[in-house]
């Protein structure tokens, strides 16, 4: 009965020791694995420090060209009422010239009788002028 103690031991001791073998493999593997998914986290890390300093970098330059652009919108504001005031004297000119050419025209409409009997008054003092220069000058 001692034997089979023995016996018991010893298939024990190899079940143990294999255990122990395929543990240490399987340990052996899982430790190249996780140091590979270290050296590729860090990998990874220095990959996302360049794109972090380069987001940062174009996070930067994306404000500054947001102020370069509200600053040329302000000017070019300022431009465009300039020009808008132009525009607005102009068209306050045309509407003066439409007036005065109005009135111009209402004036000589009114006034167009006075220059028919003028005219008339003229043409009778030049006819009158005309018979006198020639009583003043002797007949032959």
């Amino acid at each position: 009965m001692i034997i089979i103690l023995y016996i018991a031991a010893l298939i024990f001791a190899l079940a143990f020791t294999v255990l122990v073998v395929y543990l240490a493999k399987t340990l052996k593997a899982a430790q190249r694995t996780l140091d590979n998914v270290a050296t590729t986290l860090g990998g990874l890390e220095k990959q996302m420090e360049g794109i972090s300093t380069e987001t940062t970098s174009l996070l930067h330059k994306t404000n500054e060209l947001a102020d370069d652009i509200g600053d040329k919108s302000q000017k070019l504001n300022t431009l465009v009422d300039g020009v808008k005031g132009i525009g607005d004297s102009v068209n306050d000119f045309n509407q003066s010239l439409r007036t005065i050419s109005s009135n111009l025209k209402d004036s000589a409409n009114d006034q167009s009788d006075n220059a028919t009997q003028a005219l008339k008054w003229g043409k009778v003092g030049i006819d009158l002028y005309k018979k006198w220069q020639k009583e003043k000058t002797p007949t032959n």
